[in-house]
């Protein structure tokens, strides 16, 4: 299972990301792209992903590799996340054949209806979700 988590920022959502899609799934392959170095250097510190990469052709090259992709709800989104999202980003994720994971954020002139900021519920459910799509994908 090749599961593909990207942040921007400060990466610390990508972090905890990495963190708890290794404590699920510990057999997968995680990769790990930051739209900046330091996105990417903070995920580095979960110890949890195989692979890390930085910028807008690492997130448009992996995206053609991934089955799952995993991240804020902005990398869809053009010019999310203070313009760290390129069209260029949010058109690989939105076409990527890839089952998409995305964590509602309230954040960057965009309201999300029904979530609550700072949720940890919300990681909850996403993770929850990541397990049962890598166990009906190792069935098949």
């Amino acid at each position: 299972m090749n599961i593909l988590i990207i942040d921007g920022q400060g990466g610390r959502m990508g972090k905890s990301l990495a963190e708890e899609i290794r404590k699920i799934c510990p057999d997968a392959s995680i990769t790990a792209v930051g739209t900046n170095s330091i996105a990417t250097g903070n995920m580095m510190k979960a110890n949890a992903a195989d692979h890390f990469a930085t910028g807008e052709n690492a997130v448009i090259t992996a995206c053609r590799k991934a089955q799952i992709i995993v991240g804020p709800i902005g990398i869809a989104m053009a010019d999310a996340m203070m313009g760290e999202i390129s069209p260029a980003m949010a058109n690989a994720v939105a076409s990527s054949p890839a089952y998409r994971v995305l964590i509602p954020m309230n954040l960057c002139d965009t309201y999300v209806a029904g979530t609550v900021k700072g949720s940890s519920a919300i990681l909850a459910d996403a993770m929850e979700h990541i397990r049962q799509l890598t166990e009906r994908k190792t069935d098949e």
